[in-house]
């Protein structure tokens, strides 16, 4: 079969085209801006891939369009397709019908750290010797690409944003996944939901699709999910959380306060112990999560934490992008105050009293249209130093947030001013923590080279 699709270089879409290759299907696509990683990730499987949206870059003879959510009426090559009545479908439907049926699905939903589960658990699986099959929201660096085949056994990131201009319903009813993660549930995607009541609603969807020999795997603290849980569940359920703060059936004891050295424990009795390169509470709880569902496919909490002490994280959450003149520079995906908070907590429990300077970029609909605005000083709290890229389509002024911050810094409407404030700033000892949902101008890297360039000089 001949499949374009349209929206290719995002991380869902272009995961999409490498399964469609290894199914043996001739791929092609086209984006607004095809870029890397995924361009060279696509280009070394030999999908053609175009930039731009055009009909002519829709082969005549092609039997298949898969259409991102990103795409709109209006947009060229949608437009085309309708007009000329190709064969069009949804990616996540596309992956629900053609694929995952075929296999026993392992799905993690939830507002924050669906991709570093997600990863977990594919190398967790791959760890011991199952071959799953995945397609993750990002870089694993355990595999160094977003998707694969694999053999029975698949891990899908479970997102609840819509899935196309013609099918407004959440991405992951199309799943049907048998054993369900769900990592916790706040506001977000403004743009699609008006309130955390209708996101709700969605996750009670999801949960109508779980089928009774299966398994749901829930966060023990969110009141969120409980009150999905509290809408109807038709399968077993296994619980997870802190030790000492929730009664659940797998709980984790953090060892050391940064939470590199953790203890699981299944009801109530210790279990085995993970050490590893990870922080913080939030991944001593993705780990808790992988470790549960892990579990209900029979593996041996031992042998998943001897899996979990080699897993190397995920590109652009929390990665080390460097250390140049004792300044350690990351790269961290932020698109939600809570991420930001928990992943600065994490970080200012590691380091102790080092500096910490932040750059953040507001990417996300939620955060641009101010309705997390409330969360956003006391989410940078951690931090000694934040620098904010304020563009123009901001709805509101970042002075609202810095007037609120006992920590420094500024805000610029020009990358390049930013980091040369950022340059001006820096010292040896500082942790360089670069938070954006979007590309940020190549800041973290042009951060780097800059570094780098100094030492040089």
């Amino acid at each position: 079969m001949k499949i374009h699709i349209l929206g290719i270089c995002g991380t869902f879409m272009g995961g999409i085209a490498a399964l469609a290759r290894d199914d043996g299907h001739e791929v092609s696509g086209q984006d607004a801006n095809v870029y890397p990683p995924m361009s060279t990730q696509l280009e070394q499987l030999g999908i053609a891939l175009n930039e731009g949206y055009a009909a002519e870059h829709i082969d005549p003879d092609t039997d298949l369009v898969v259409i991102g959510n990103a795409l709109a009426r209006g947009n060229p090559a949608v437009e085309h397709v309708l007009n000329a009545k190709i064969k069009y479908v949804s990616g996540p439907r596309w992956l629900g019908e053609k694929y995952l049926a075929r296999r026993r699905v392992l799905a993690v939903a939830g507002t924050h750290g669906k991709t570093t589960t997600s990863s977990m658990l594919a190398w967790i699986l791959d760890h011991c010797e199952q071959e799953p099959g995945f397609l993750i929201g990002g870089i694993p660096g355990n595999f160094g690409i977003s998707a694969r085949a694999g053999g029975d056994t698949f891990v899908v990131e479970a997102d609840e944003y819509d899935t196309a201009f013609f099918d407004k319903r959440a991405k992951f009813v199309h799943y049907r996944p048998d054993i369900l993660v769900l990592n916790n549930l706040e506001f977000d995607h403004a743009d699609i939901y008006p309130d955390l009541d209708a996101i709700e609603t969605q996750f009670h969807h999801l949960l109508r699709t779980i089928p009774g020999n299966g398994r749901i795997v829930v966060n023990q603290h969110d009141a969120a999910l409980k009150r999905v849980l509290e809408q109807g569940c038709w399968t077993p359920v296994t619980t997870f959380g802190i030790e000492g703060e929730v009664e659940a059936d797998w709980t984790v004891k953090l060892l050391e306060p940064a939470g590199r050295k953790l203890q699981i424990l299944h009801q109530s009795e210790a279990v085995t112990e993970l050490e590893w390169n990870l922080t913080g509470r939030h991944n001593a709880m993705n780990g808790l999560a992988s470790i549960a569902a892990a579990a209900g496919l029979g593996l041996e909490p031992t042998e998943v934490t001897a899996a979990l002490s080699q897993f190397q994280g995920v590109k652009r959450r929390m990665e080390a992008l460097a250390e140049i003149n004792q300044v350690h520079v990351f790269d961290d995906f932020a698109h939600h105050p809570t991420a930001i908070r928990l992943t600065l907590e994490g970080l200012r429990r590691s380091v102790g009293g080092a500096r910490i300077l932040v750059a953040l970029e507001p990417g996300s609909n939620t955060m641009r249209g101010g309705h997390h605005l409330d969360l956003m000083a006391p989410a940078l709290a951690a931090a000694d130093c934040v620098f904010m890229h304020s563009s123009d389509d901001l709805a509101w002024d970042p002075s609202e947030i810095y007037n609120r911050l006992e920590a420094g810094g500024r805000f610029r409407h020009n990358v390049d001013n930013l980091l040369d404030d950022m340059l001006g700033e820096v010292k040896p000892g500082d942790y360089v923590v670069f938070m954006s949902n979007r590309g940020f101008g190549n800041a973290p890297r042009r951060f780097v080279d800059a570094l780098r360039q100094t030492m040089a000089d």
